[in-house]
């Protein structure tokens, strides 16, 4: 007994004292986009609290890959997490065969952050005025329809391919190179289709320029309370749909993981907080490490599921 509480103590005592210095906290994104925003919210409330700045730093490419390896490598000692996804922890290594990271085995999750739902549109030229007015029309017309992504293999393809399994029609998917040029080419009407970030589609939604089907989100928006969610239309394994939660690498002692997780909580109870996040259509999906693993677990099976069935053959 005297040995274990022996041991114990310095881990108690490293917890409690922690942090001692700044701590960097990866989004492997580029800037400006739902993950960065997401982080930059969390790491300005955080850090206070903690008693030590959190840096962000983006260290985009591959995907989100790259960030993602530089944490699973990093030292597990608190002071380098993640700003994790459901593309760096599920679809990706779903989709890729060779990815330089497994998101179970070098990571420990702290904590999901929040949801911020997707929302598939359409061009105001198409008929459809209802999701099912689009399946029906995809049903009458197979691989007539065009949807739009960031490229093969991304979040935006699987999740669109996803949806076009368990609706049972057939899309005929157009690529890009990144979500900027694939929104563009909506707006414009050379694609019938496209889901992305609502943050980034409302603005057109709101003007007229796109016409909202559905969200991929745990509940509807009240930026659009009259769009239903996938979920509502009979499609339950489109499950949450996009998160962003914090990870640090394997090994981190979860003393070290509680506080994060504790500290995480308290920043996102603030109103501040929750206020930005209502601005971006966010969803609270705080939760336990354990919960974390789980959610990460069950998008790690879906992405191969949808992988597999679709035949979704990355660049």
């Amino acid at each position: 007994m005297g040995l274990i509480v022996a041991v114990l103590l310095p881990t108690l005592a490293g917890a409690q004292s922690f942090p001692q210095k700044s701590i960097r906290l990866i989004v492997p994104f580029a800037p400006g986009g739902s993950t960065d925003l997401v982080a930059r919210m969390l790491a300005e409330r955080m850090g206070p609290l903690l008693g030590q700045t959190l840096v962000v730093e983006n260290r985009g490419g591959a995907g989100g890959t790259l960030g993602a390896e530089m944490v699973a490598k990093a030292a597990p000692d608190g002071y380098t997490l993640l700003m994790g996804t459901v593309s760096t922890h599920g679809a990706s290594p779903a989709i890729y065969r060779k990815i330089p990271y497994d998101p179970v085995r070098d990571f420990q999750p702290v904590t999901n952050i929040m949801s911020v739902p997707s929302v598939f549109v359409v061009h105001p030229k198409l008929a459809a005025k209802t999701m099912r007015d689009f399946i029906a029309m995809g049903k009458a017309a197979p691989g007539k329809l065009t949807f739009a992504s960031p490229g093969i293999g991304s979040l935006g393809h699987a999740n669109v391919e996803n949806f076009a399994h368990l609706a049972g029609i057939q899309l005929l998917h157009v690529p890009y190179k990144g979500a900027g040029p694939a929104l563009n080419d909506a707006l414009a009407g050379q694609v019938d289709a496209l889901t992305d970030n609502l943050p980034s589609a409302l603005p057109h939604i709101q003007a007229g320029r796109l016409r909202p089907l559905a969200l991929l989100s745990p509940q509807r928006s009240a930026l659009l309370p009259d769009v239903p969610t996938y979920r509502e239309l009979g499609f339950e394994d489109m499950a949450e749909g996009g998160w962003f939660g914090l990870l640090a690498p394997a090994g981190t002692p979860m003393a070290v993981v509680h506080r994060l997780r504790e500290v995480a909580h308290r920043a996102m109870e603030e109103p501040s907080f929750r206020a930005q996040a209502e601005k971006i259509g966010g969803v609270s999906m705080a939760n336990t490490p354990d919960e974390f693993a789980q959610q990460i677990k069950a998008a790690l099976a879906r992405y191969q599921r949808v992988a597999r069935v679709a035949n979704i053959q990355p660049e």
